[in-house]
């Protein structure tokens, strides 16, 4: 088990720590964010070790400390010395749900990553079932908390109205996104990275490795404690998320396209208002200074001559970005006789 003295050292050095211990096998790695939810930590790590014996697996719970200001960091740090297999990361600051799930992906060592809220609302009886549909050939399970014990205008509302759009723009069909209570193999996570709020949309990115995906109701409690860190502000970056991901999931590997066809198009409306502006002045015998055609001219053109810039721009960046990794454009499922390829093939080049 990794000491809290070890906390001391860089980020890189604990993964390369991790990464030791990673020869243990572990079948299931529960990963829990903690923001201000010391009330209900003592009674969620209880009923996950309950759970966990109950399966007859070998297990970890791994609790990111987000920048917690209430007793939290106490208890984790009691709870883990009563039980090697509670992990505790403590965060130096409050860097946001993402970056604590992002943390514990990082951290796991199981096969199955399994992460659940820490405030107590969802329910560990129901990994149970989850692991029963992995098992089935599923690479991704994700709760569906159908009958969910929230404010209903505040949060229910908005949350149904932002799943629906979600899953008719991602086309991945699924009635609640923002469940954090999700199974997935460590296949189809591995090499994601998450940003800014975007954990919510990792059944998407899992999709988009060719990741089989469904769904299971499941229990969600009453909050018991603590309060809510979300509220109707996050509609606007549920939206503006949605933007990036459609953006990654459809031009990621070819931004010209997106950029280029914007430069087109106000090339062409710059063409179109320069030729308006012939007719009125040679026809009409307008004054160019009495009309906003000239402005329309001028300004669609720089925003097109901008936008292709961009577009070449982009170009070289996902280039840079692709080939500086070796990060292949295609994943690759299973094959058969190929042991003999060069590396170069198996990279993807």
């Amino acid at each position: 088990m990794i000491s809290r003295e070890a906390t001391s050292l860089p980020t890189s050095s604990l993964l390369k720590e991790v990464e030791k211990e990673a020869e243990k096998p572990v079948e299931l790695s529960i990963i829990v964010p903690v923001l201000n939810e010391g009330a209900s930590l003592t009674e969620l790590a209880e009923g996950l070790r309950h759970q966990m014996d109950q399966l007859g697996k070998s297990w970890e719970v791994i609790f990111i400390n987000d920048g917690s200001t209430d007793q939290s960091e106490t208890i984790l740090d009691e709870l883990a010395s009563q039980e090697e297999r509670f992990r505790v990361i403590h965060f130096r600051r409050n860097f946001g749900q993402t970056a604590a799930m992002m943390a514990g992906f990082d951290f796991a060592r199981g096969a199955v990553l399994i992460p659940i809220d820490g405030d107590g609302q969802n329910d560990p009886a129901d990994i149970a079932k989850m692991l029963t549909l992995l098992e089935q050939g599923n690479d991704v399970v994700s709760g569906w908390r159908k009958d969910r014990q929230d404010n209903f205008i505040q949060r229910n509302l908005p949350s149904i109205l932002a799943n629906r759009l979600i899953s008719a723009v991602s086309g991945v069909q699924l009635h609640d996104f923002g469940c954090s209570l999700k199974a997935y193999k460590r296949t189809v996570v591995d090499g994601i990275r998450l940003y800014g709020e975007m954990h919510r949309f990792l059944p998407i990115y899992a999709s988009w490795h060719g990741a089989k995906i469904t769904e299971v109701v499941v229990n969600h409690h009453p909050r018991r404690a603590g309060r809510s860190k979300y509220g109707l502000d996050r509609v606007a970056k549920v939206l503006l998320d949605l933007l990036v991901v459609k953006f990654l999931d459809s031009a990621a590997q070819k931004p010209m396209y997106v950029f280029g066809g914007c430069g087109i198009f106000s090339l062409a409306l710059s063409i179109l208002a320069f030729l308006w502006m012939l007719y009125l002045k040679i026809f009409k015998n307008f004054a160019f200074i009495t009309t906003p055609v000239p402005l329309i001219v001028v300004g669609a053109f720089m925003i097109a001559m901008m936008c292709i810039l961009l577009g070449l721009l982009a170009e070289m960046i996902m280039r840079t970005f692709y080939e500086s990794q070796g990060k292949p454009i295609y994943t690759v499922r299973e094959s058969r006789n190929l042991e003999g390829s060069s590396s170069r093939a198996r990279r993807g080049y």
